[in-house]
């Protein structure tokens, strides 16, 4: 049985996304990985599925997947495409994404521009997590980085230069760090000014992209905590901005971004291995 599919993209950052709403589809973690592989599958960073929403206030229950069909909490990028399709699928201008961090709400700006409330930033060690109590706001790792949780483990770095350092050189191993249990994205950011940063994030288990959302919230959010950077900051990565606010009000980080979609198309699960 053929599987139809939309290939989307936040800044570069792309994904697979697959409608599960009405029929299930046989996607173990090995058949996701292998669709993920940009040689032999249709190629993407995270893998996402949507399914019928059973949470007060969604609209769609939304799974992330990373390359390696490892699931992930959140992801910023695909939470604004997911709102994109809905809002073209039924007219609405927000709409509530139930995902495994919990109901986020998005708005669209107009067509292709979309703002997500992210939720609060979780800072305490346990709820990293870390696997032993330190102070997120300095990790003891060589380049004193700082950690949050945005539904997802981030750790983020500042450079004192832009890219001094080379994110597939370092990312590996800071990903895997016995700091973290359950793994890190791990974002290289510069300030360039009170409102403005580069970032790059390596991603658990996806490796390199072009752009993270749910990694410029992190590093947002640690910048402020460290007094770098103002509440409402440009977050410039390899593939384009996002601007990022974290409000004082309640705490919640608000991402606004692109979100493209670049084709459609169909596969079959079966010809992929369990």
């Amino acid at each position: 049985m053929m599987t139809g599919f939309l290939k989307m993209h936040g800044l570069g950052n792309d994904f697979v996304v697959v409608d599960e709403r009405v029929h299930r589809h046989d996607l173990t973690p090995a058949r996701i990985a292998a669709l993920c592989d940009r040689h032999q599958g249709i190629g993407c960073d995270q893998f996402v599925t949507l399914r019928s929403a059973c949470a007060e206030g969604a609209d769609v229950f939304v799974r992330f997947f990373n390359a390696d069909g490892s699931e992930s909490g959140a992801c910023g990028n695909a939470s604004r495409c997911v709102a994109d399709l809905l809002a073209r699928e039924t007219g609405q201008e927000h709409v509530g994404l139930q995902t495994r961090a919990g109901v986020l709400h998005a708005t669209v700006v107009r067509p292709g521009l979309v703002t997500v409330d992210m939720g609060a930033p979780a800072m305490g060690w346990t709820d990293v997590p870390l696997a032993e109590e330190r102070d997120t706001l300095h990790l003891p790792i060589a380049g004193d980085p700082a950690a949050v949780s945005m539904g997802n483990p981030h750790a983020t770095f500042f450079l004192p230069a832009p890219d001094s350092v080379d994110p597939s050189v370092a990312g590996p191993g800071l990903e895997h760090h016995a700091l973290f249990p359950e793994r890190a994205n791990i974002g290289f950011a510069h300030v360039t000014s009170r409102d403005a940063m580069r970032l790059r994030v390596w991603e658990r288990g996806s490796g390199l992209t072009l752009a993270c959302g749910s990694g410029a919230c992190a590093a947002v959010v640690n910048a402020v905590r460290r007094g770098l950077v103002e509440r409402t900051c440009t977050v410039t990565m390899d593939g384009g901005e996002l601007c990022i606010t974290w409000r004082e009000s309640d705490g919640h980080v608000l991402m606004t971004g692109p979100a493209t979609t670049s084709f459609q198309g169909t596969f079959s699960p079966e010809d992929y291995p369990r």
